[in-house]
């Protein structure tokens, strides 16, 4: 897996991003912002992500737009990340846009290595996935949430739930103890997604520091 690596390799703070090919030069920026906003020595590693709908996805499920299906490779990709998260002396945080943000709400219920998840516009809308985040407990103490406030106008049925499933979900995480934090972002979902995660990074890294 290609891995794009901003910042020392020996900073305190390293973020856990998937990402694919459009993010790559979007990811020095966000590492700026995010690095400005925080005063923080940290490391942003960016895992480039291939076959988005197969290496993000817990579990298969059809497809839901387009006419790509949803594969299982989540677990398969958490593993490679965790490779580089094996030094306990460093705090992790995982996040991400969209299916990445799903991606790292679930790995945050399989491990507790991350200290927190920074999870932008995350696709909750997925299915049978608030299900499992009701049968789960997030093992991170710090989890930011956003959204579009337009990204439930839309005639898709299953998408359409996503403004319901993710403000279930900030209550769930806030009963089960964490520090749970929603956000309004304005516009739909492709709106300045670098500038949301960078925001959603900053926000976790704050209660942190």
């Amino acid at each position: 897996m290609e891995i794009f690596d901003l910042g020392r390799e020996d900073a305190p703070f390293v973020l856990i991003q998937p990402v694919d090919f459009r993010d790559r030069d979007s990811l020095e920026s966000e590492y700026t912002v995010i690095r400005d906003a925080t005063g923080a020595d940290l490391r942003l590693l960016g895992f480039k992500v291939t076959d988005w709908n197969r290496e993000l996805s817990p579990w298969k499920a059809p497809a839901v737009f387009g006419k790509e299906d949803f594969g299982d490779g989540a677990a398969e990709t958490l593993d490679e990340i965790l490779r580089f998260c094996e030094d306990r002396n460093k705090t992790y945080i995982i996040g991400g846009y969209s299916l990445a943000g799903l991606f790292s709400l679930w790995a945050a219920c399989r491990t507790d290595i991350f200290k927190g998840v920074a999870a932008a516009s995350p696709s909750v809308w997925f299915p049978g996935f608030y299900e499992y985040l009701s049968e789960q407990r997030l093992q991170s103490d710090h989890v930011y949430l956003s959204l579009g406030d337009k990204e439930a106008k839309t005639r898709n049925p299953v998408m359409a739930k996503v403004e319901e499933r993710i403000l279930g979900a900030n209550r769930l995480f806030s009963e089960q103890g964490a520090d749970s934090f929603f956000e309004w972002n304005e516009g739909n979902h492709f709106k300045d997604p670098d500038l949301r995660t960078a925001k959603a990074f900053t926000w976790v890294m704050r209660r942190i520091i």
